[in-house]
């Protein structure tokens, strides 16, 4: 898929293996991320993704739900969302947790 990195404090775009969600997680086609102080703050190389995050920036995202984890019974293909992200949200797909 495609994500964009941070290189050297500028944005990339980049070939990246596409996500898939866990036993509690959605699998999201964003159609839209947010850029927020933090996504800011992580390109100047001030804010690290916390541990187990991944290191595309994005917080925010909309779109439609691809795929669903084992244990998720609430949503299901083709879903529209909105969620908050620990990262990855610059990228084709997302997961998040289906809380």
């Amino acid at each position: 898929m495609l994500a964009i990195e941070i290189d050297n404090q500028t944005l990339q775009p980049a070939s990246r293996p596409q996500p898939e969600p866990g036993p509690d997680e959605v699998l999201i086609k964003v159609a839209a991320a947010g850029v927020n102080r933090p996504d800011v703050m992580q390109r100047q190389g001030l804010y690290p993704a916390p541990p187990g995050a991944s290191d595309i920036p994005g917080l925010e995202i909309a779109g439609s739900i691809t795929a669903t984890g084992d244990q998720v019974t609430q949503f299901k293909p083709g879903d529209q969302v909105c969620a908050l992200v620990s990262g990855g949200g610059y990228a084709e797909y997302c997961t998040a947790p289906a809380s």
